[in-house]
C-alpha cells in the first residue's frame, strides 16, 4: 500500500492507494471513525451496480449501519435540489454528529456528498472513495466541495477536508477509454506545473494498458504534488491557483458546450494547450512548449483546441474565481514543470484571445 498524509494542523488525513482496497474499506473507515454508528454512502446510478456491493459489505462487517443514496449520474446532479434531497435523506436515516458520509464515485459525487457533509448538522465526518481517474488524482484530495448554479460550475461550496481518501486502482478497469483519458488531462497538468520528468514519463506511455501498468506510481505522484500544494495554500489564495492550469479557458469551453458537449477533462486539455500559446504570446512560456503539450494531449486522444465565441470567453472569465475586480490571474508555464501566476486585465486577456 502507498500512503500519503495531508498534514493540515487539526485536519490531518491519509490517502491510501492499493489494489483491492475497496473490499477493505470497512476496517480503514472504522479506524478513523471509531465512534460512528451510521454511514451514509452517496454514489451515482453508474457506479452503484459496479462497486457498491463490496463497499457496503465491508462497511457492514466493520459494524456500520449503512444506507445507500443513489443520485443520477452526470453533472446535472450537482445542484441545490439534489443537495437538499440528500440532507433530508440523511436526517430521515437518523445521522448524528458522530456519524459520517462517504462518497463512492467520481468528481460529481465527491463534490456533492462533500458539500452535503460539510453543512449537515454543521459538519459530519466525510470519506472520499473516488472511482474515476480524474477524481483519484484531483477532486478527491484537497477539500474543495461544491454544487453548480445556473451562473456556472462550483459557485456554491466550501473548503471541507475529508477524514480519509481510499483509492483502489482496480476500479479504473471499469472505465471506458474516453472516461479514463479524461482523467489523464489532470495527470498531464501535474507534469506541466510541477514535475518535468513526470511529463516525460507520461509522454512515453500514450495507451491505457501502459498507463495502468504504472497506475500506482501515477496516482501517488499526482496526489503527492497536490498534497504539497494544499498544505502550503489550503484556501486557494496563492500557490494552489497553479492547480487550475488550463481551467480558466477550459471552463469557457465547458460553458460554451452547455456542460454536455465537452467533458471536464477534454476542456482542460484544450485549455492547457491554449494557455501555453497565451504564455508564448506574453513572452513567459518557451516557444517549444505548446507543441510538446499538444503532442502528448493528442496522443491520449484528447482535443488540443476547442472553438469558443468571444461571449463564451467573456462569461467564463467573469465567473472565474481567480478574478479580482478588473483583473484575473492566469496560470502560465515559464518552463516545463513549473507554473507561475500572471496577473492581467480581463480586457487585455479578451483582446489576446
Amino acid at each position: 500500500m502507498k500512503t500519503l498524509t495531508v498534514a493540515l494542523p487539526g485536519r490531518e488525513y491519509d490517502i491510501l492507494i492499493e489494489r483491492g482496497l475497496l473490499s477493505q474499506a470497512g476496517a480503514r473507515v472504522r479506524a478513523v471513525l471509531p465512534k460512528a454508528s451510521k454511514l451514509a454512502v452517496v454514489t451515482d446510478s453508474n457506479v452503484e451496480p459496479l462497486h457498491s456491493k463490496p463497499l457496503l459489505d465491508s462497511l457492514t462487517a466493520a459494524g456500520f449501519e449503512v444506507r445507500l443514496f443513489v443520485v443520477p449520474a452526470g453533472e446535472k446532479s450537482k445542484n441545490a435540489s439534489q443537495l437538499s434531497q440528500l440532507w433530508e435523506g440523511f436526517m430521515e436515516f437518523g445521522l448524528t454528529r458522530t456519524d459520517g458520509v462517504a462518497a463512492l464515485g467520481g468528481g460529481v459525487v465527491g463534490d456533492l456528498a462533500g458539500f452535503a457533509a460539510a453543512a449537515i448538522l454543521r459538519g459530519v465526518a466525510f470519506v472520499q472513495i473516488p472511482t474515476t481517474l480524474l477524481a483519484q488524482v484531483d477532486s478527491s484530495v484537497g477539500g474543495k466541495v461544491a454544487i453548480d448554479l445556473k451562473a456556472g460550475k462550483n459557485l456554491a461550496g466550501a473548503f471541507y477536508q475529508p477524514r480519509l481518501v481510499l483509492m483502489d486502482p482496480d476500479v479504473l478497469n471499469t472505465l471506458d477509454l474516453p472516461q479514463f483519458m479524461e482523467g489523464m488531462a489532470e495527470v498531464v497538468k501535474y507534469g506541466c506545473i510541477w514535475d518535468a520528468d513526470f511529463f516525460d514519463f507520461l509522454t512515453a506511455r500514450p495507451s491505457k494498458p501502459e498507463l495502468m501498468a504504472d497506475i500506482e506510481h501515477i496516482l501517488y505522484t499526482c496526489c503527492d504534488i497536490k498534497r504539497q500544494v494544499v498544505m502550503e495554500d489550503e484556501l486557494d489564495t496563492g500557490l494552489r491557483m497553479i492547480l487550475n492550469f488550463g481551467h480558466t479557458l477550459g471552463h469557457a469551453y465547458e460553458l460554451a458546450g452547455h456542460y454536455t458537449e465537452w467533458s471536464h477533462g477534454e476542456a482542460v486539455a484544450a485549455g492547457m494547450c491554449a494557455a501555453a500559446k497565451l504564455g508564448v504570446a506574453l513572452g513567459i512560456t518557451p516557444a517549444d512548449i505548446p507543441e510538446r503539450l499538444e503532442n502528448v494531449v493528442a496522443s491520449l486522444g484528447l482535443p488540443t483546441s476547442i472553438s469558443c465565441a468571444m461571449d463564451g470567453y467573456a462569461a467564463a472569465i467573469g465567473l472565474d474565481k481567480k478574478g479580482a475586480g478588473a483583473d484575473i490571474t492566469l496560470i502560465l508555464l515559464d518552463r516545463m514543470g513549473h507554473a507561475v501566476l500572471h496577473q492581467i486585465a480581463k480586457s487585455d486577456l479578451l483582446k489576446l484571445l
